[in-house]
C-alpha cells in the first residue's frame, strides 16, 4: 500500500525516498555481515527483544494490548514496542539502524519490499527458528494467500523470511442508505462502475457544482495494479523485465481517466500515500463520495465513524472490487521479519511473540478488532464457524477476494519500481492527462534504469 500536493513537494518527497533506497542499499553489505548484538533483560528480569511498528490511532491500540497480554500470559520474555511512523519513515529508521548494526529484534515492512531485504541478505531465515529448514510456515497454519508462500511467485520455495501480520486488500465501500434509496446494487464490472457512479452524481446550480461525486479512488500503485490484473494484464513480463501489463496496463490507466474527464464522477483525492487515502475516507464519511475504494483496514474506522463529519448516520456496506476480463486483487500490508544482529536470546524473545501472535485466538483479535485480515487458517475457520462472518459480512469480502488474490513477483527491484517508476507518474497521467500508452512506456524505461 502506497499513495498531496503539486510537482514541487512530490518531487522532494520523491528525492527524499529515492535517497532512503539507496542509503539502505548502501548500508545492506555492512549490515548482512553484521555483528552480534547484546542481549537485554527487562528490569523484572525478563528476556527483552524490541519490536519496531509503523502505525497510530486505533491499530497502534490494538498491537500495544496484545503486547501487554502476551507479557500476562508468559513471564520469561518482554517485548518492547516502539513506534516508528509510518511505513516509509520505519523503513528509512530501519536502514539506518542496519547501517549501524543496531536493528530491532523484530519489526514489520510493507511487502513489496521482502524481496530486496531478503536478496540483501539482512533477514533471519524463520525455518531455523521452527526446527525445520525448508519446511515452509513450519506447521503455523498461515493463510496462504497471506503468507510468504501466496504473497510471492515462488514464495514458498524459498527460505521463510516472513509471516504475515497486518494484511489486507482493496475493497469497494458504498453508502448503503444512498444505494437503497436509488434502487442500486454495487457494481460487479468495470462497466456497471461507471454507469453506477453516474447514477451517484448529485450536481446543483447553474454552475452544475458537484455535490456528491459517485466515486473515488486515490491514485496509487496498488489500485492501478488492481486494474491491470483485472484487465487481465501481469506486472512483469515472461523474462521477469517489467512491463506493468503491457496493454492490460494502459487500459487501466484509461479507465481511471475516462472516470475523470469523460464521466466526470470520479473525484481523485488530493495528495499521495497516505494523505490521498485519508482525503478519500474523509469525503467518504462526510457524504461528498458515495462509493470508494480503499483497504479493508479501514473497515472498523469506516463503519465506527459513518456519518460523523455532518452528512448524517449512514450504514457502510462493502464488496468486491469489480472485474474487467477477469476478478484480481493484490494483498497489501506488511509481513514481520526479523533483521540480522539481534543477540540470540532477543532473537528468542522475538520469535516466541511471533509465534503467539500467528496463534489463532490473537490473529483473529487483531483481525476483528482493526479490520485487517485474519492470518492463522485455523482462527479463519473458527470465525466461520462460530457464525462472526454471518454477523459481520463486511469483514468477509476481503476474505473471500483471496480466492482472486494476484502474488507479487519476487524481485529486489519491485518496491524500487513502485515508488521511482510508477507512482510518480500515475497522478500526472490521470489528472493532466497524459497520454496512458507514454506514460508507461517512460515508466518502463524509468524501471530498467539503475
Amino acid at each position: 500500500m502506497s499513495g498531496g500536493g503539486r510537482a514541487g513537494p512530490w518531487a522532494s518527497a520523491a528525492c527524499s525516498r529515492r535517497d532512503a533506497l539507496r542509503a539502505l542499499a548502501a548500508s545492506i553489505a555492512a549490515a548482512a555481515a553484521g555483528a552480534t548484538g547484546c542481549a537485554r533483560r527487562a528490569p523484572d528480569g525478563r528476556i527483552e527483544a524490541s519490536l519496531w511498528f509503523a502505525y497510530g490511532g486505533k491499530n497502534r491500540e490494538v498491537l500495544l494490548s496484545l503486547v501487554d497480554q502476551f507479557h500476562r500470559e508468559q513471564g520469561r520474555y518482554r517485548i518492547d514496542a516502539v513506534y516508528q511512523g509510518d511505513y516509509f519513515e520505519a523503513l528509512a529508521k530501519l536502514r539506518t539502524a542496519l547501517a549501524a548494526r543496531a536493528a530491532p529484534a523484530l519489526t514489520h515492512v510493507v511487502g513489496e519490499v521482502v524481496p530486496y531485504l531478503a536478496e540483501a541478505g539482512v533477514l533471519e531465515p524463520l525455518d531455523r527458528f521452527l526446527g525445520a529448514p525448508g519446511a515452509g510456515d513450519g506447521g503455523l497454519d498461515v493463510v496462504e494467500a497471506l503468507g510468504q508462500a501466496g504473497t510471492f511467485v515462488g514464495g514458498g520455495e524459498r527460505p521463510l523470511v516472513c509471516l504475515p501480520f497486518n494484511r489486507s486488500t482493496p475493497i469497494a465501500y458504498y453508502n448503503r442508505d444512498v444505494f437503497r434509496d436509488l434502487g442500486l446494487s454495487p457494481p460487479s464490472t468495470w462497466d456497471e462502475l461507471r454507469q453506477t457512479a453516474a447514477r451517484l452524481v448529485v450536481r446543483d446550480g447553474v454552475d452544475k457544482r458537484t455535490r456528491r461525486w459517485g466515486f473515488e479512488c486515490p491514485i496509487d500503485w496498488w489500485f492501478w495494479a488492481a486494474l491491470v490484473g483485472q484487465a487481465g494484464g501481469e506486472l512483469l513480463g515472461p523474462d521477469g523485465a517489467p512491463a506493468f501489463g503491457g496493454e492490460a496496463g494502459v487500459r487501466a490507466l484509461r479507465f481511471w481517466q475516462a472516470l475523470v474527464h469523460e464521466d466526470r464522477t470520479m473525484k481523485p483525492p488530493p495528495g499521495r500515500d497516505y494523505n490521498a487515502w485519508q482525503v478519500t475516507n474523509t469525503d467518504f464519511l462526510s457524504g461528498r463520495v458515495a462509493m470508494i475504494w480503499t483497504s479493508t483496514a479501514f473497515l472498523r474506522y469506516l463503519e465506527d465513524n459513518a456519518g460523523q463529519a455532518g452528512a448524517g448516520k449512514f450504514e457502510v456496506g462493502a464488496a468486491p472490487l469489480p472485474r474487467d476480463v477477469r476478478a484480481s486483487v493484490p494483498t497489501g500490508g506488511t509481513m514481520f521479519v526479523m533483521p540480522r544482529g539481534a543477540a540470540p536470546v532477543a532473537q528468542e524473545a522475538a520469535f516466541a511473540f511471533l509465534r503467539w501472535m500467528m496463534e489463532p485466538a490473537q490473529a483473529n483479535a487483531w483481525a476483528t478488532r482493526t479490520g485487517y485480515m485474519p492470518v492463522s487458517r485455523r482462527g479463519l475457520e473458527a470465525l466461520t464457524r462460530d457464525g462472526y462472518y454471518a454477523a459481520h459480512p463486511n469483514d468477509r469480502v476481503a476474505v473471500d477476494q483471496l480466492a482472486h488474490a494476484a502474488p507479487w513477483p519476487w524481485s529486489p527491484d519491485l518496491f524500487r519500481v513502485q515508488r521511482e517508476a510508477v507512482q510518480p507518474r500515475l497522478e500526472e497521467a490521470v489528472l493532466a492527462p497524459r497520454d496512458a500508452a507514454e506514460t508507461l512506456s517512460e515508466a518502463v524505461r524509468a524501471a530498467r534504469e539503475r
